[in-house]
């Protein structure tokens, strides 16, 4: 019962450290790379899959129209929009690091 006990334990710290450990900022863009392969990336949108893309991603905002509007500008500058509704931005590039004057985020 003992072995079990710490094999147990051994194995929650195992899965806290690998949880907790932190990737560089050069693999983290190779494994969000590997993860979504072109399908979200820049460049994997037209122009015309704009509205539909930010459709989307605006869908469950109670400010839909200027969701709307900043993310088809964004997207049609990037040809790209990040999957879901918030967030995972960091899967386009020039979709997150496009900056309001103040140095907010201009795309939703």
């Amino acid at each position: 019962m003992a072995k079990f006990f710490s094999l147990g334990l051994l194995f929650l710290l195992f899965l806290f450290f690998i949880a907790t450990s932190e990737f560089a900022p050069e693999e983290r863009e190779q494994l969000t790379k590997k993860v979504h392969k072109g399908k979200y990336g820049p460049g994997s949108l037209r122009s015309y899959q704009c509205p539909n893309a930010c459709s989307w991603r605006c869908s469950k905002t109670q400010y839909h129209k200027p969701c709307m509007f900043f993310c088809q500008k964004c997207c049609r500058k990037c040809l790209c929009v990040p999957p879901g509704f918030y967030g995972n931005k960091q899967v386009c590039a020039c979709y997150n690091d496009w900056k309001t004057k103040r140095g907010g985020p201009k795309c939703p």
